[in-house]
């Protein structure tokens, strides 16, 4: 894992399930791979270990993450289409209603945005 800088506004075991989420989703980290150890991430983040385990914890609540005994915590199967689903859900219900408001209120239709976003090429428009 990288280097992390903390938000005041999130509590920081929720910032890091955030992140193992972003690295398993990135195939950064994949199915049935170990993730670094509790105390491997607490030192590295100087961060308590009980804040590493809970939210190594709640991503075993939710079936990403799967403790297998002496050996460490591992990506489950299915782990990386799970959080997919879980993102979209997610999006779709509580975001993208918000973004709707906004493009109504700004007088956007979806074509001017459409015109207007940045091709997936890699070149900055």
């Amino acid at each position: 894992m990288n280097a992390m800088k903390w938000n005041d506004q999130t509590p920081i075991f929720r910032q890091l399930k955030e992140k193992v989420v972003e690295l398993i989703m990135d195939g950064e980290v994949k199915e049935g791979e170990a993730v670094p150890s509790v105390r491997q991430v607490a030192a590295d983040y100087q961060i308590n270990p009980l804040t590493v385990s809970k939210a190594y914890q709640e991503l075993v609540d939710e079936n990403v993450l799967e403790k297998k005994r002496g050996l460490g915590m591992f990506v489950t199967d299915g782990a990386k289409e799970h959080l997919f689903d879980e993102e979209k859900r997610q999006f779709l219900q509580e975001e993208w209603p918000r973004i709707m408001v906004r493009i109504e209120r700004l007088g956007l239709n979806l074509e001017e945005l459409a015109n207007r976003a940045p091709a997936n090429d890699g070149e900055n428009s």
